[in-house]
């Protein structure tokens, strides 16, 4: 595979070290060759780094197993998950998986990610059901057309919602692109 290719959640191996893309961008520059600018994640070291690839550059995909699991709780950061078959715990730290851990509430369903035995992520569902916590006052005759309002969630994530929208409403939220999608 070609650094090209490349998109936000893929994992591949390089020097030994497994990296997960968090943001992959194509810049061509007025001058110059075409550059991947890329915002990667190294699994096992916890650190996050900018760098930059050749478009050609080949890439070696990381091959991950998934399995079901559901989200437990989180403690002294580190999130629980338990595979759905076995009722095995599984262990991550929670800075790996800050933005899921946006979308979850306990008890909902996952895919836990493996590289071989190694428990390296998790797979959300396409979407979630989260309630209000706070969001301005509704307006009379707010539609849905509006530029609508921020809403904050019970996990603390911040979604952009219609004005007619009131603290303490159950909503579906996207987990891929993180937008309001309608009232649950």
């Amino acid at each position: 595979m070609e650094a090209v290719d490349l998109r936000a959640g893929m994992t591949f191996v390089e020097n030994g070290k497994l990296i997960k893309v968090i943001e992959s961008n194509h810049h061509k520059p007025g001058k110059g060759n075409t550059l991947m600018q890329l915002k990667l994640y190294d699994v096992r070291a916890g650190s996050t780094v900018q760098t930059t690839k050749r478009p050609s550059e080949k890439i070696e995909l990381a091959i991950l197993e998934t399995k079901p699991a559901q989200y437990l709780y989180t403690q002294d950061g580190v999130a629980f998950f338990m595979d759905m078959a076995s009722y095995e715990q599984y262990e991550l730290p929670t800075e790996s998986i800050e933005e899921e851990l946006k979308y979850l509430l306990e008890n909902t369903q996952v895919q836990i990610e493996f590289y071989g035995s190694e428990v390296i992520g998790v797979t959300l569902p396409t979407s979630v059901e989260l309630t209000v916590t706070e969001t301005q006052p509704s307006i009379k005759g707010g539609s849905v057309t509006n530029g609508g309002k921020p809403a904050t969630m019970e996990t603390g994530l911040v979604v952009n919602v219609p004005d007619f929208i009131q603290a303490g409403e159950k909503l579906v939220i996207n987990t891929v692109t993180g937008a309001y999608q309608k009232r649950a």
